[in-house]
């Protein structure tokens, strides 16, 4: 579906009552499809401080939630008119007052799919972004052997508007089996927020991970992910490879299969695929019902995905106003029953939340806009792995 059911006009922006003023309108019309969808267009009129401007920049003021390159791509297309008028050369010199009406077109890749009725739960939501917990089996992008039933699928059911959005609002991925919390941006402008947000290392994320081994100090490992030179269908750490770094702090030990296994709280810097079972396993700690990166001598468990959760997410407001978003998800079920059989207590929520006074001590090494590289594991009581990687 394009757009939302039903007519309506909305306003978005309003500023002042002067010519020196603008106001952007949503409105849905209804469009030629068979499926007798609607379509959503924007209406703004330009102010006189735009005057004397090309149309290229004052699409970008008027109609900030979209880059430059798509206002590019839509002018060009024909679907960005002036008064009626489309096609307009991008440095046509604005005389002010005019009538823009914009047409956005989702992006190629949104185009085919079908929104579906998917089964997730979401713990937040505001007017920016909504917090999700994947369930396990879930994939979260489109590919192939998984055209449909994706995340990316529910999320165009529940809120259809996101067709508009880049992969529907998705900021960052969760493996098939890995369960826990995401965050999804409701507009282009939110999206790219979240994104550097992600890349300045504000976003808090903290992951639940049972591992093969006894794990008594926390461990910092950096190492660059890259593909798997001996299986292209696994990460590793190798020469060349992306930088990551991953935190653990051990918070319980009991046993499996008469094995010893630790219950770890999980800290990216990074976001690389696979992240913290190629890291765990390279540090020798490889997780628990993991069949892709299995540890030697590991056992069969009673679980059918690797013991991977992301239980913590929280990240500062994105709206003018409000309080920091923070979002925890219980532990999921399957992965309680594992606990209790290697007899470790379930985490509550209290718990949950407590998890990042774990990291204060060294929060300031971690959580600033920049990596220090000075960084010293022996001021915190923290093993630092340097792992140089494998050659090609």
């Amino acid at each position: 579906m394009w757009g939302q059911t039903g007519a309506g006009i909305k306003s978005l922006h309003r500023i002042g009552n002067d010519f020196n003023d603008y106001s952007v309108t949503e409105v849905f019309v209804n469009s030629d499809s068979a499926t007798d969808a609607q379509e959503l267009k924007f209406e703004a009129s330009v102010p006189m401080s735009l005057a004397g401007q090309r149309l290229d920049k004052a699409l970008v003021v008027l109609f900030s939630d979209y880059t430059r390159a798509r206002l590019q791509e839509w002018l060009e297309n024909g679907r960005i008119s002036v008064d009626g008028v489309e096609k307009i050369k991008a440095s046509y010199k604005l005389k002010g007052l005019e009538l823009l009406v914009l047409r956005p077109e989702p992006p190629e890749h949104m185009q085919t799919l079908v929104p579906q009725a998917i089964d997730f739960d979401v713990v937040y939501e505001d007017s920016t972004c909504l917090v999700i917990d994947k369930p396990d089996g879930l994939v979260v992008h489109p590919a192939a052997g998984h055209w449909s039933g994706t995340l990316m699928n529910g999320l165009l059911y529940r809120n259809p508007e996101l067709i508009d959005v880049p992969r529907a609002g998705i900021v960052h991925r969760l493996d098939k089996d890995t369960t826990g919390l995401m965050v999804v941006a409701k507009t282009v402008d939110v999206q790219q927020r979240l994104i550097r947000e992600l890349a300045a290392r504000r976003v808090r994320r903290i992951y639940l991970a049972m591992v093969w081994g006894r794990m008594t100090q926390r461990r910092t490992v950096e190492g660059p992910i890259g593909r798997d030179s001996r299986n292209r269908q696994k990460m590793a750490v190798v020469a060349g490879g992306k930088p990551a770094i991953t935190h653990f702090y051990p918070l319980a030990t009991g046993k499996l299969a008469d094995l010893p296994v630790t219950l770890l709280a999980c800290k990216l810097e990074t976001g690389r695929t696979h992240q913290i079972r190629v890291h765990a396993l390279h540090a020798g700690f490889g997780l628990v019902g993991d069949l892709v990166y299995r540890q030697r001598g590991a056992r069969p468990v009673d679980l059918n995905r690797q013991a991977l959760h992301a239980t913590y997410l929280a990240f500062s407001p994105l709206a003018s106003h409000g309080d920091e978003v923070c979002s925890v998800a219980e532990v999921p079920q399957d992965f309680q029953r594992l606990l209790r059989e290697a007899g470790i207590e379930v985490p509550d929520e209290d718990k949950l939340r407590s998890l990042p006074d774990f990291w204060v001590e060294y929060a300031s090494a971690v959580v600033e806009d920049e990596w220090d590289d000075d960084f010293n594991e022996d001021d915190y009581d923290v093993e630092t792995i340097q792992a140089h990687g494998e050659e090609e």
